[in-house]
């Protein structure tokens, strides 16, 4: 694999005041990824490890979980390491999307796992690596499909049906054969055949023999990165949420203080001429509870926890005592989230996206009211996959990158003009002008003889000239026939590398390329050189 640097346009403009410029933002956020930060971050979870959830107990809970979905070797050895004192963590995470979802799920926790062997050569002490699947999240439609590049590149996507998702945690969903049945077989109606197609459709299969998405979602990620060591955590586990409950509590015991930080720190970014990337209410308690399998935010209305809708409501007292016997009802929302992975973890630093980087500036006075400190911030590996033959075609072409992302169709159009040799298009406009140059000094003289004659003169002139025009488009379509073969490699450019007008990584699934290279191609990813600066990087196979 040759790797080149593409740094992107766009985006948050807080993420790349992260990336690009850290000393601008740096009052919204713990740290980035350099070796004295992870030094003195280090040096304070030693020292604040009474203000986190017993290592055992965590341990324990993991165990039990990556025992179902992730039992391999290397995972206990990490799951030994973190009970022990000195033992660090790098997180990231995501939902858990229908066959993992986009591949930048994949390169998520690639980036940990590179990230965590980094700062465990550097500090000289355990670093494991964690993916939180974002099990609580109860946005049926953003995780229940995929996309994928069919055997005759074409996006297609692939789709599981629940017609009772409604709001309940995705993690709680459970999918039976039928639903699974259509998204499989589309699946493998799609791949190719290859020499892994076989296994790879077995290791879907028996994903998707499981309870939930998020099951099927910790089978596979558990099969892919299993043997780097890479724990696994679904934040909807209920196990997991006993040993939420003391922070929950705090969590609603502070519910006022909380919020107050949430807005003066948004205020503080808007004032800098930042876009807020995650919504700050009024009233907010940024917690959901869970109220007959629908996942209800709450607010503060009239001293009362209720949701919009007035479906339930308790006073602060109340809240705390049904956390007490039903801790497994309760979850965070997007602000809580970042305080409750630090009050579980000792997390080292954590692996976001850009549009987490953004709302992730929002929880800074929240982390310090909580007693906490926001961990290293990681941007997320970033890549675009260009396979060998298409490579060649960008070379043929003479395109680059950044013309595939925004001005592929200009430069399609102007190289097909310039398979005009014959300069037939020029040609016909300059007929098209010659014959009005010369017909409209005739429509004007006949005129004189009868006026209505003009009229009638105009509307021959204009049939005339469409007919000149049919015969030209006659003319470009058969020259578009003669190119044909040359305009479906434009178009598997364009399908390839910016699906749907976004990035390939936001909407290939990683089967595609399992199937095409075997489980050796993730190996290789492995393999590549870290950048923790957000650049976005092209993979020439």
């Amino acid at each position: 694999m040759n790797v080149v640097p593409e740094p992107l346009p766009g985006g948050s403009a807080l993420a790349r005041g992260f990336m690009h410029s850290y000393e601008t933002v740096a009052h919204l956020y713990g740290g980035n990824f350099t070796l004295e930060n992870k030094k003195q971050r280090a040096v304070w979870l030693d020292q604040s490890e009474s203000l986190r959830a017993d290592r055992s107990q965590l341990a324990e809970v993991l165990r039990a979980y990556n025992s179902r979905y992730n039992n391999h070797e290397k995972v206990r050895i990490s799951l030994d390491l973190l009970e022990q004192p000195e033992t660090l963590v790098v997180a990231g995470g995501q939902q858990s999307g229908l066959f993992t979802g986009p591949l930048l799920v994949i390169y998520k926790a690639v980036t940990a796992i590179l990230a965590a062997r980094e700062a465990s050569r550097e500090l000289d002490r355990p670093v494991v690596p964690l993916f939180w699947i974002a099990g609580e999240d109860h946005d049926w439609d953003e995780v229940n499909h995929t996309y994928v590049l069919n055997r005759s590149g074409e996006v297609t996507k692939l789709r599981i049906e629940h017609p009772d998702a409604g709001h309940s945690p995705v993690s709680h969903i459970e999918l039976e054969e039928d639903h699974w049945r259509r998204p499989l077989e589309q699946l493998e109606e799609l791949l190719q055949e290859s020499e892994f197609k076989a296994e790879m459709m077995e290791l879907m299969r028996g994903a998707a023999s499981g309870g939930s998405m998020s099951c099927a979602f910790a089978e596979i990620m558990g099969s892919l990165f299993g043997k780097y060591g890479l724990v696994l955590l679904d934040s909807a586990d209920p196990a997991l949420r006993r040993l939420e409950q003391p922070f929950f509590r705090s969590l609603i015991e502070n519910n006022d203080m909380l919020e107050a930080s949430y807005h003066k720190t948004a205020a503080d970014i808007k004032e800098g001429g930042f876009q807020l990337q995650a919504d700050v209410t009024a009233g907010g308690a940024n917690l959901f509870y869970i109220h007959e399998g629908a996942r209800l935010l709450l607010i503060k209305k009239d001293g009362l926890f209720t949701d919009r809708k007035g479906t339930v409501s308790f006073s602060r007292e109340e809240l705390l005592d049904l956390l007490d016997r039903h801790p497994d009802r309760f979850s965070n929302n997007v602000l809580t989230r970042p305080l409750m992975q630090d009050y579980l973890l000792p997390v080292l630093a954590t692996v976001l996206g850009q549009g987490e980087i953004s709302y992730w500036g929002i929880t800074g006075r929240a982390f310090a009211h909580m007693g906490l400190r926001m961990p290293l911030i990681i941007p997320r590996m970033s890549f675009t996959i260009v396979e060998g033959t298409l490579h060649k075609h960008l070379e043929k072409y003479g395109l680059t990158f950044a013309d595939v992302q925004g001005r592929l169709e200009d430069k399609k159009r102007r190289w097909l003009e310039a398979q005009d040799e014959l300069e037939l298009g020029r040609r016909f406009e300059e007929a098209k002008a010659a014959f009005s140059a010369m017909y409209d000094p005739l429509i004007e003289q006949i005129g004189t003889v009868q006026a209505g004659l003009v009229k009638l003169g105009g509307s021959n002139k204009e049939k005339i000239l469409d007919q000149i025009s049919f015969l030209q488009n006659k003319v470009q379509d058969a020259m578009a026939k003669q190119n044909e073969a040359a305009l479906r490699q434009w178009e598997r450019i364009e399908r390839s590398l910016m699906p749907l007008g976004r990035l390939q990584e936001r909407v290939y699934n990683i089967i595609y390329y399992l199937n095409r290279y075997g489980r050796s191609w993730l190996d290789g990813l492995m393999e590549l050189p870290t950048d923790y600066s957000g650049t976005h990087r092209i993979i020439y196979m």
